[in-house]
């Protein structure tokens, strides 16, 4: 049975989680009462190489119905829908929708692309809850949550196996539950038998939302209205080299460029980390092929007795050898990444 659309409980519950999630859902939803009528919809960040098995894991660990989510399903009570690789999980008016959108936090399925799909779908009728993991996915999305009249649900980051995202969400976001896992299964259980009446919002913070579940679901940024979210930013995106815009919601600030590419300030610097870092090795490759390439003018000039220019060629490989050690150095230094070792 789908669930009826004028339905005015809190009966849409979405969930985020990456490094450590397999064992927090598991614990979660095993902790949910069989009876528990509501739908439940997850991502976890996964390889996009390899199928998820996630569904299969988490169906031994709770009574409720677990599948993978396919696009076009309804939205069924009691059960629990997982995204699959590669594809954003997002949740319409009508239904369960899978796209190959642009990546949000890096990640694609990403937590804030369901979270945002949700809230503005069904507005104070979604729970969103933030599990276990690393860097800031979630966030925005269970921001736009709390904007649309819904609940926001924490991981106590001490019980978390991974604090960031929890931590993350707790310090963006004024939330209605930080607890264990059995704690917000308690919660969640009470919760969805509360009533919640959905409303359209129109003011242009949910005009923004809608822009960005178009851009998830569509991926045409600029057809959606991209360059009307924000200010143009100073930085471009590691992925497409576009420029970003700079969107606000209160003390936090996110970045998506004209393609749809989307970041947090974290995300964004382990993305700038990670292409200083291809491009400082890359640099390391060319100097070495250098070398190589001088010394063998060098041993071809003395081959035929060209020893000034054999001793020319050694030379300038010995002076790229000692400038290389410095961009090694640089390279090899975790500080320079921001992960220095802790004291």
């Amino acid at each position: 049975m789908a669930l009826k659309l004028l339905d005015d409980r809190r009966n849409i519950v979405v969930i985020g989680t990456s490094a450590g999630g397999v064992e927090a859902l598991s614990k979660l939803l095993g902790f949910l009462p069989a009876e528990f009528d509501a739908v439940i919809l997850v991502v976890l960040h996964v390889s996009p190489s390899a199928p998820s098995q996630l569904d299969g894991i988490l169906a031994k660990r709770t009574s409720l119905r677990v599948r993978p989510a396919r696009d076009g399903d309804e939205l069924q009570p009691g059960t629990v829908f997982t995204a699959s690789a590669d594809r954003h999980l997002m949740v319409m008016r009508d239904g369960i929708r899978l796209t190959r959108g642009p990546k949000e936090s890096r990640s694609r399925p990403a937590v804030d692309v369901l979270f945002r799909s949700a809230a503005v779908a069904y507005g104070s009728r979604v729970i969103g809850v933030v599990l276990t993991g690393a860097l800031d996915d979630g966030t925005a999305g269970l921001w736009a949550i709390k904007d649309h009249g819904g609940l926001a649900f924490v991981q106590d980051p001490d019980e978390a196996s991974f604090s960031s995202m929890p931590q993350s969400a707790i310090e963006q976001v004024q939330i209605d539950c930080v607890g264990t896992l059995r704690a917000l299964a308690d919660r969640l259980a009470t919760e969805v038998l509360a009533p919640a009446s959905w409303k359209r919002r129109t003011d242009s913070d949910a005009e923004r939302a809608r822009t960005e579940v178009a851009i998830a679901l569509e991926g045409n940024g600029m057809a959606a209205g991209i360059m009307d979210l924000g200010p143009v930013s100073k930085y471009t995106c590691p992925d497409c080299h576009g420029v970003l815009v700079q969107i606000k919601e209160g003390t936090m600030v996110r970045f998506r460029c004209h393609t749809g590419h989307a970041f947090s300030p974290v995300a964004l610097m382990e993305e700038v980390n990670a292409e200083i870092d291809n491009g400082l090795w890359d640099a390391i490759r060319s100097v070495e092929e250098r070398i190589l390439l001088i010394r063998q003018l060098a041993e071809m000039h003395t081959k035929v007795g060209r020893m000034a220019n054999a001793e020319r060629f050694e030379q300038q490989a010995a002076d790229a050898e000692s400038r290389l050690k410095a961009l090694r150095d640089l390279v090899l230094d975790p500080g320079f990444f921001g992960h220095a070792p802790d004291e």
